[in-house]
């Protein structure tokens, strides 16, 4: 036994080393296979030393995630049209309550403020999500792009943390101003029409007055916001999964996947010809994916030598 490691890290080392998954010594060591996080994080900061963590085939590492901020408290005289300077600033916005969750599994993440919120020290929510993000190898979220990474950024290099390990963003709502002209791109509008979980509306604390509640560390407020910002994700998920087949920008899944057979975004291996894709000069094989729909193309030209050298080219 090394006596560095302590207990925990010596009997999850050694199921690791048996080939156990991550997710199997998170369950039998440490009571929660949620605690998966906590086992990358040894292994990617060197605490168990040298071990081989067996990676999932065909699929990238993906999770969905959405966070939720306590306001900035101001001081001012006016309610309209007010430009606040930085010494108006009584107290700065952290990280109210996070949920998170890997693409198709069941297991929702969520931790929150409660009870420490008058401390205003998020810390172990920033430890969390920087574990997942480290993990991750594709990170999907509403508005993310502009907002919920960029916040939690923010807060990340405020309290001196590394980059986590670079990873690919996929944002529902940057999919969706490309792609369609809907009466509204909020989460709650789209999923209301399009998902089966749909985005939850407040329930007894309406808009703001959850916040305002959550802040002064009402238990009631804190179970709405739990519900909330869960179903926030698994409704995020199912929108996701409409939306994929549709964004002709989307990461190539099949980057992560060593083997010789093609995996769908989707992660679907039930992907035939169909047609052909051109390019000005070039014809491709074209694939379509028999689940979710997506259309694909292969690299090799299809033409011969001879073709090729007869095609013209448009000038200017």
């Amino acid at each position: 036994m090394n006596k560095n490691l302590t207990e925990d890290q010596q009997a999850v080392k050694e199921l690791l080393e048996q080939g156990a998954s991550i997710r199997e010594a998170a369950r039998v060591v440490l009571d929660r296979s949620s605690k998966e996080s906590t086992i990358r994080y040894w292994v990617a900061n060197g605490l168990l030393g040298e071990v081989t963590i067996p990676k999932k085939k065909n699929m990238p590492r993906i999770l969905l995630m959405d966070i939720e901020l306590s306001p900035t408290i101001l001081c001012g005289w006016q309610l309209f049209n007010q430009n606040f300077g930085l010494n108006q600033i009584k107290n700065e916005w952290f990280l109210l309550s996070y949920s998170a969750k890997w693409f198709g599994e069941e297991e929702v993440f969520y931790e929150d403020m409660q009870g420490i919120v008058h401390t205003e020290d998020d810390t172990h929510l920033l430890d969390s999500m920087w574990k997942l993000f480290d993990e991750a190898d594709i990170v999907i979220g509403q508005n993310s792009k502009s907002f919920d990474t960029k916040k939690l950024n923010a807060r990340w290099v405020m309290n001196g943390y590394k980059p986590p390990s670079p990873y690919k963003q996929i944002d529902t709502l940057d999919i969706a101003k490309r792609n369609f002209s809907f009466t509204s791109r909020k989460l709650e509008w789209m999923t209301d029409k399009m998902c089966e979980n749909k985005k939850l509306t407040h329930g007894k604390f309406a808009g703001f007055e959850l916040w305002k509640q959550c802040l002064l560390d009402n238990p009631e407020a804190w179970l709405e916001m739990r519900d909330y910002n869960r179903m926030d994700v698994i409704s995020l998920e199912e929108l996701y999964i409409k939306f994929a087949a549709w964004d002709n920008k989307h990461v190539n899944f099949n980057l992560y996947n060593e083997e010789a057979e093609h995996v769908c975004r989707c992660g679907s291996h039930r992907v035939v010809e169909h047609g052909f894709a051109y390019t000005g000069v070039s014809k491709f094989q074209q694939y379509r994916c028999l689940d979710c729909g997506a259309h694909t193309r292969g690299r090799v030209n299809l033409f011969t030598k001879d073709k090729t050298k007869s095609l013209h080219m448009n000038i200017g």
